[in-house]
């Protein structure tokens, strides 16, 4: 969890910023992952900080929605196309 907590530091994920009046914080967790390789190892536990989404509601807490997260493999398609049909 520090580990994860440094890099989102470092990376400048969030901003403080005050809450408008009349709004509710929603609360976060931490979600927990053991990756293995491919014998079925371990390879490394990863710990993810996530907003508890379920309290929300469109409209009210939230105007938009989006997935900051890509898998490589999307990206290696993707490239894999372009390169394919130029």
């Amino acid at each position: 969890m520090n580990e994860e907590m440094r890099a989102l530091q470092k990376n400048a994920t969030w901003e403080l910023v005050p809450l408008p009046h009349g709004k509710k914080t929603i609360g976060c967790g931490w979600s927990y992952t053991v990756k293995l390789n491919a014998d079925g190892f371990i390879e490394k536990y990863k710990a993810s900080l996530v907003a508890k989404q379920y309290t929300q509601r469109y409209g009210v807490d939230f105007q938009e929605t989006f997935a900051s997260v890509v898998k490589i493999n999307t990206i290696r398609v993707l490239l894999s196309l372009v390169v394919n049909l130029d």
